[in-house]
């Protein structure tokens, strides 16, 4: 099967994430810098969740250079990852809204945690769909800023219950590592190992 449908499909979930994520931000009540006070934490919530769902669409780009085609285990593992993402805007209204107390933070971590853990599944679908000889593979190795972020998750969640701002400053930790450019992919396009899209 062609994974153009399936691009596409997950070019306008994410596209609707943050458009209702946007949404939930509410219009302060004055036109003094102080009205917007009581909005920061939903801002500093929107503003992590939007990175978050930004690299999840950076890196998804990227990882779909190394296919060409999807099989049904593929599209599955796909929706499961999609499911992830579609509670990153309920998550982060509900840490935002209640100034980033415990059991909210930790559910944040929760979903961070099971959507990485979903692009994992995914990317090993597309690895065994691959077989042995997998330009995926090829391209991201051992994985290591994956397996330090799902590590990074499962430390943050209990530690939301103890010490909110070090959870906190865990994702934003997790945020940053992504944030500087993933370039296996690239470089394995730029070397010839995966073509250029044309």
């Amino acid at each position: 099967m062609s994974k153009a449908r399936l691009e596409t499909f997950t070019d306008g979930v994410v596209a609707i994430l943050i458009t209702i994520m946007v949404l939930e931000l509410h219009v302060p009540h004055g036109t003094a810098w102080s009205a917007l006070g009581p909005l920061v934490p939903s801002l500093l919530t929107y503003a992590l969740s939007f990175i978050f769902l930004a690299i999840y669409w950076n890196n998804h780009h990227h990882m779909f250079h190394a296919v060409h085609r999807v099989n049904g285990r593929i599209l599955w593992a796909n929706m499961h990852l999609l499911f992830w993402l579609s509670l990153v805007p309920f998550i982060t209204g509900w840490m935002g809204e209640n100034n980033f107390a415990s059991i909210p933070l930790a559910a944040y971590g929760v979903v961070l945690l099971m959507a990485a853990i979903a692009y994992t599944i995914l990317q090993f679908a597309i690895i065994a769909d691959q077989g042995p000889h997998s330009p995926l593979l090829a391209a991201v190795g051992d994985d290591v800023k994956g397996k330090i972020s799902a590590a990074l998750y499962a430390i943050a969640i209990p530690l939301s219950f103890y010490e909110r701002w070090i959870a906190g400053a865990i994702y934003v930790t997790v945020a940053m590592i992504w944030l500087a450019p993933d370039r296996r992919i690239e470089k394995k396009v730029e070397s010839g190992v995966l073509p250029h899209e044309k």
